[in-house]
């Protein structure tokens, strides 16, 4: 038997632990390879705090939710049951598919899946007085909160998950020394961008600067362009076929 052809290009996920999958399969759909390079990991929160803080958030007029991940958290502490004239909200459509299986039917997410599309929704842009609750992590959606107090909202804020820092193998620094195909670097989270460049040599860091970067929102692409990277594109959101396609149009000679 033959060795198995290697992909013709790669595309490089920052997604946490575990996260990586949707990806795989949408590059390799595409004769894509895929380098994982995790700087965190998801660890649920459970404990009588986290636990109280929920219910008070889902017990508002409007529930937030910001990742399919907090979903997943809040989902394992407590049964999510919308309740009369409640909005639920998300912010992207990743978050608000893992709240219809999660059981709640009605939920609103913006076209634009990131903090400025939330914050542009009906359900947040007249909120004096409202009772708003915020599911995430304890860093999630900095722009957010801010905004939303500014617009006069009461936030009840449950942090049910952290980011957990991980270090990256030296298998995995090895991959990258040894990529010879082209690349496209994806970037969904700032804070994994910072948190990957941090840990690695200057040699790499100069070898991931050179990847393309796809981004899932503007904001995003800002980010990379001020770390150092020089091509830069923007997806239409941050869903794996969003971010892959927009990869196959710099990596595959005729795709629009």
């Amino acid at each position: 038997m033959g060795h198995p052809t290697p992909p013709a290009w790669y595309v490089i996920s920052l997604r946490p632990q575990g996260g990586h999958d949707a990806l795989r399969r949408a590059a390799r759909r595409q004769g894509a390879g895929l380098l994982a390079m995790s700087p965190w990991r998801i660890q649920p929160c459970d404990d009588n705090a986290t636990r109280a803080d929920l219910r008070d958030a889902l017990a508002c007029e409007t529930v937030v939710f910001t990742s399919p991940a907090a979903v997943s958290a809040a989902h394992a502490l407590q049964p999510l049951d919308a309740r009369p004239g409640q909005s639920w909200l998300a912010v992207g459509a990743g978050t608000a598919t893992a709240l219809r299986r999660a059981g709640i039917a009605h939920v609103s997410f913006p076209a634009r899946m990131d903090s400025e599309g939330l914050l542009a929704l009906p359900a947040l842009t007249d909120v004096r007085g409202t009772d708003v609750g915020f599911i995430t992590a304890p860093d999630g959606r900095n722009l957010l909160m801010p905004t939303l107090e500014s617009r006069g909202a009461r936030l009840h804020r449950a942090e049910v998950y952290r980011r957990e820092p991980v270090a990256l193998t030296p298998r995995t620094l090895a991959a990258l020394a040894g990529l010879r195909a082209p690349a496209c670097l994806l970037v969904s989270s700032g804070g994994a961008l910072e948190q990957v460049l941090a840990q690695l040599p200057g040699p790499l860091q100069a070898r991931l600067r050179a990847a393309t970067v796809v981004a899932a929102s503007a904001r995003l692409a800002d980010a990379a362009r001020d770390a150092g990277f020089a091509h830069v594109l923007q997806a239409a959101g941050p869903r794996p076929a969003q971010m892959i396609r927009t990869a196959c149009t710099a990596m595959l000679p005729g795709i629009r």
